[in-house]
């Protein structure tokens, strides 16, 4: 019997609209552990995820049957919906418009588990725009300023 067989994992990066610091210690903790819930529901496999203030790191395996656009979608739909549940003064709490994926191989997970990991830290020093840039530059992804900040 045919097999459609596929191993791809994910690394996501998105952000709050604008940046904003919106997302409470309390907060993530309960959002990251949603996002989790989110993900198995697609088919799909969490690896790790970590929330900051501002943006979210998702490391996933994907389901052969959906695409990286499908998947954010509805993560961010989801979390949308909840976040707005969870607080009113976050009723119009909305995730930028785009977002960044970039495969990783298998020999690499464990070290983009860490690094997302120690998001916390990795921010004492380096802002997300900062860290946004580095990542696309590094993966050669070409993006026009004016348009990557929604």
């Amino acid at each position: 019997m045919p097999q459609s067989l596929a191993c791809l994992h994910i690394h996501l990066i998105f952000s709050t609209k604008n940046r904003e610091a919106l997302l409470s210690d309390d907060l993530r903790a309960e959002l990251n552990a949603y996002m989790a819930t989110v993900i198995r529901n697609l088919d799909c496999h969490p690896v790790i995820i970590n929330s900051v203030a501002d943006h979210a790191h998702i490391l996933a395996g994907l389901s052969r049957t959906l695409s990286v656009s499908e998947v954010v979608k509805d993560i961010k739909t989801a979390t949308s919906r909840w976040i707005k549940s969870r607080d009113r003064a976050l009723d119009t709490f909305a995730w930028q418009k785009g977002y960044a994926a970039f495969a990783v191989s298998a020999s690499n997970i464990q070290n983009v588990r860490e690094y997302i990991a120690n998001q916390t830290e990795h921010h004492r020093i380096k802002s997300f725009q900062e860290e946004y840039r580095a990542f696309l530059n590094r993966h050669g992804v070409a993006f026009d300023e004016r348009y990557v900040w929604d």
